[in-house]
């Protein structure tokens, strides 16, 4: 498919014989661009993660979407009714991290290989689940750049088990931005605070991002809980990072 400006596409990536649906999007110029993952939402690479990955690359990027549900569900995509989050948070609590870092990694390998990818550094950014996805991913080793957007358990929880999240800060490589609404029930201001301080401890270059008035799920034009202002200055934030470590 071609939005004048874009090429965008369905593609398959191979990761230990598991075929992973994802959405591509780069710019339809010739030249090349920083890859950039995209990690999708409880509610799978769905019509606001493709709007995502192609605003990217609207910016210059040569993005993609892995399906991080492929095992459980091919070809998830839901709204965001009480059944829909329901569901999504089903497949959510059986996903496990090890696998979670091999799709991404696999993801980064699919657009390493891509004639319009520009060698160097990897961008990543992940919302809600994603977001705590992308904390994970952020400790790969060529993920130069990471955005991560209302992760909720990163000091309690783990995909699959063990030690929780945060407990990895310290095998972060490059520089990492997390964005908060304040709002968000999901994530009490002492996990936030938690994140600051390992950022902090294992010299992560990083930013925290809090909106007093947003709430989880702020960052999505698609659901009630969308805040037009921490949206955008969110945006210019994210571009902010990608443009200068990318």
């Amino acid at each position: 498919m071609s939005h004048s400006d874009l090429q965008t596409g369905h593609v398959q990536i191979n990761h230990d014989g598991l075929a992973i649906d994802a959405y591509m999007a780069q710019p339809a110029a010739d030249g090349l661009y920083p890859p950039v993952v995209v990690v999708q939402e409880i509610f799978g690479v769905n019509a606001h993660i493709r709007d995502i990955t192609e605003r990217i690359a609207r910016e210059g990027y040569l993005a993609i979407a892995p399906a991080l549900y492929q095992r459980l569900a091919p070809g998830f995509e839901a709204g965001y009714t009480l059944d829909d989050i329901k569901l999504g948070r089903q497949y959510k609590d059986q996903t496990h991290a090890d696998e979670l870092l091999g799709d991404v990694q696999a993801a980064i390998d699919f657009l390493s290989q891509q004639p319009a990818s520009k060698p160097g550094g990897v961008g990543c950014i992940g919302f809600c689940f994603g977001g705590h996805v992308a904390f994970l991913a952020a400790t790969l080793p060529s993920v130069a750049a990471t955005a991560s957007f209302y992760g909720a358990g990163l000091p309690t929880w783990c995909p699959g088990g063990g030690d929780p999240t945060l407990s990895r800060t310290g095998d972060i490589n490059g520089t990492l931005y997390a964005f908060f609404g304040m709002e968000d029930l999901s994530i009490p201001p002492e996990h936030v605070e938690q994140l600051e301080a390992a950022l902090t401890a294992h010299h992560v270059p990083h930013q925290i991002f809090r909106y007093p008035e947003a709430d989880h799920g702020f960052f999505c034009d698609r659901r009630a809980s969308y805040h037009e202002a921490a949206a955008a200055d969110a945006w210019v934030q994210v571009k902010a990072l990608f443009q200068q470590v990318l």
